[in-house]
């Protein structure tokens, strides 16, 4: 623990152990914060231990750095590899309960630049719409059970990614035990169904 830390806890011991005993009256949320491009993995590492060391997993829950694995390519054809690639660089995804003292220890992370969302000048950042940061869940193949309370049998819905990425359809039928969806749309002037992971559509 650095020496401000420490003297930011030593002056704040019974604030945040108040704030530790009442974080389930506050509301989990997303925020997005800023680092230098390429420290992405370092700076979630980096926060990780500290909510490890500092015992604030009551207020600062999941960490994630949007990263997915592509092909390595070599004259235009895949070579067999892989390496992971940052859809965001520049900024790591946080779940927290915002209040003063986590508000402080994210910030004062070694790598991270600031929020977005604040405007600076002692201010806290506003908190990532859900179905903004829905869509990076899902990526990571990472899937909430309330995620299933936006979606309806008939919303129009895009698959995002995977083989039928772009495709638009109406929701058929959802299966939240196998996370199965089935869709109807239209190929070739003919209404075909066809079925998708939940994780691969997005409400248009």
């Amino acid at each position: 623990m650095s020496d401000e830390i420490k003297a930011f806890t030593d002056t704040t011991t019974d604030v945040s152990d108040s704030e530790n005993k009442q974080s389930k009256l506050g509301e989990k949320a997303w925020y997005v914060v800023n680092t230098y491009s390429t420290h992405e993995r370092k700076v979630a590492d980096n926060l990780t231990r500290r909510v490890e060391s500092m015992g604030l997993q009551e207020l600062i829950f999941r960490i994630i750095v949007a990263e997915h694995e592509v092909p390595v390519m070599k004259d235009g054809l895949p070579t067999g590899k892989t390496r992971m690639k940052n859809l965001y660089p520049g900024y790591v995804f946080v779940e927290m309960i915002m209040t003063d003292y986590a508000w402080y220890v994210v910030r004062n992370t070694p790598g991270v630049t600031g929020f977005v969302g604040s405007s600076g000048k002692g201010t806290k950042p506003f908190p990532v719409p859900r179905e903004q940061v829905e869509p990076v869940l899902k990526r990571m193949g990472m899937i909430d059970e309330q995620m299933y309370d936006r979606y309806s049998i008939g919303d129009l819905v895009k698959v995002i990614h995977g083989a039928l990425e772009g495709t638009e359809g109406n929701i058929v039928s959802i299966n939240r035990e196998t996370g199965a969806v089935e869709l109807e749309t239209v190929f070739f002037g003919r209404t075909t169904k066809l079925e998708v992971e939940f994780s691969e559509i997005e409400k248009v």
